[in-house]
């Protein structure tokens, strides 16, 4: 670091007065998290989302910090505290307030991306306290007085990926000199207060019961082991092999395939899935929990909130094609979405109370998280650049002990290809599975495209 430079770096403050503010319920994403980040305690950083994001061809300071004062005045989330009084959870929208944000000065533009991916781990890896700050963090690093990159923090209690990704894009049209006002008036979203709201309302009350209701349903008809158990208990060390397939061809072929099983990409993609996977497992049927990370409605698709929305798949029976497997699993796909939205808290308690009265659950140690967004593919945050156009199997590394989970994929878009990135209990699986589960799930798509 250049020792000149650095004499540079200070904090300066962003100001909101008169925003709009509010007490009430939390809502049942902020009360997910919140839970999970309690149980995590010191390993909670890891559910921050960050970003340092290049911003070219650079821009005056003083234009993006205006932008960011008028981000915190458009989405509530990140106004947003989280209290627990009389034993409930409760969402504090503060109408004023101020908030840090850090210039960084550095002398090349190399030095300043190194600068921001150095600041923006330093920013993830602390824990946010939901009770006394507000759940965002910010800075920016310049070179010769413009802004060239941007750094963004969020806490998971605030908004998701798809969320975090609305904000983004709200802050390029802000820093392009829009309004908050202006982009409040041209489209409908809702705001945490407003979601909490409609969720504590009777249609809202009965969505969660039918929500619980299909979630307990389902744990009693689904397989009681999915993969084959390991004779001896294994050890509680032990590391999660970590693979990544990284596909050109299933990009192009997803569509394709879609049209011609006349079903969604995401529904051909989780009947892959659960294909090969009830392969490994020597099963005729599959149950796994769908991280849902979409939105059904305008208001909850243009939010910055965290929905936390995770559905339960079953499909109680893999057909010997293909084409029929995605056809039967398009209504079980479509039910684990509509019963994506409940209070987990409340479920949790539900399914304990089940185990305590001596009923067996099915095995729900599996999770599918379909992470593709329109918005993924147009805001490159710079650290993923376009790989070979061939298909590329990788195992970067592992991963601790993940205590409820045999195995983890996630669905993700990356320049020119789709990429499936697979976590798996090593106890379960070994690398030749793992293979034999990525590439089977490619071949399917690949065989229903043509």
């Amino acid at each position: 670091m250049d020792a000149a430079s650095e004499t540079l770096d200070r904090t300066t403050e962003l100001t909101v007065r008169q925003a709009r503010g509010g007490r009430g319920p939390a809502t049942w994403g902020q009360r997910a998290i919140h839970s999970a980040l309690l149980r995590l305690g010191s390993d909670a950083p890891r559910y921050n989302l960050r970003l340092a994001a290049p911003v070219a061809p650079g821009l005056a300071p003083d234009a993006v910090l205006r932008a960011y004062t008028e981000l915190l005045h458009l989405h509530d989330a990140l106004r947003t505290r989280l209290l627990t009084e009389d034993g409930d959870l409760v969402q504090v929208v503060d109408a004023d307030g101020v908030l840090p944000v850090a210039l960084l000065h550095r002398d090349t533009p190399e030095l300043a991306a190194a600068a921001a991916a150095e600041l923006v781990a330093e920013y993830a890896a602390e824990p946010f306290d939901p009770a006394r700050e507000w759940p965002v963090r910010l800075a920016l690093v310049l070179v010769d007085g413009l802004v060239r990159q941007a750094v963004i923090v969020l806490s998971h209690t605030a908004a998701d990926g798809w969320g975090m990704r609305r904000m983004v894009r709200d802050l390029m049209l802000l820093s392009a000199g829009r309004t908050a006002e202006e982009l409040r008036a041209e489209r409908e979203f809702a705001q945490p207060l407003e979601e909490a709201a409609e969720q504590c309302s009777p249609r809202g009350r009965r969505r969660d019961a039918a929500a619980r209701r299909h979630w307990r349903e389902k744990l009693a008809l689904g397989p009681r082991a999915l993969l084959p158990r390991p004779a001896a208990e294994p050890d509680p060390e032990r590391p999660f092999p970590y693979a990544v397939l990284r596909s050109p061809a299933l990009a192009a072929a997803l569509p394709v395939a879609a049209a011609r099983l006349r079903s969604s990409d995401a529904t051909v993609l989780l009947a892959a899935a659960a294909t090969e996977l009830a392969r490994l497992g020597g099963q005729r049927g599959f149950l796994c929990q769908v991280v849902v990370g979409n939105r059904f409605t305008e208001q909850s698709a243009e939010a910055v909130t965290t929905l936390a929305q995770e559905g339960l798949f079953h499909l109680p029976e893999i057909a010997e094609d293909f084409a029929e497997t995605v056809r039967r699993a398009q209504g079980p796909a479509l039910t684990a979405y509509r019963h994506s939205g409940y209070d987990k808290p409340q479920l949790d308690a539900d399914l304990e109370q089940l185990r305590s009265s001596g009923v067996e659950l099915a095995d729900h140690s599996v999770f599918w998280n379909d992470t593709r967004d329109p918005l993924a593919a147009l805001m490159s945050d710079g650290s993923e650049q376009p790989g070979s156009a061939e298909r590329e199997l990788s195992f970067p590394g592992a991963f601790p002990a993940r205590p409820g989970v045999s195995v983890a994929v996630d669905v993700v878009v990356v320049p020119g290809a789709v990429e499936l990135r697979m976590v798996v209990d090593g106890a379960l699986l070994g690398r030749e599975q793992m293979v034999q589960f990525l590439c089977g799930v490619e071949e399917l798509v690949l065989g229903a495209a043509g």
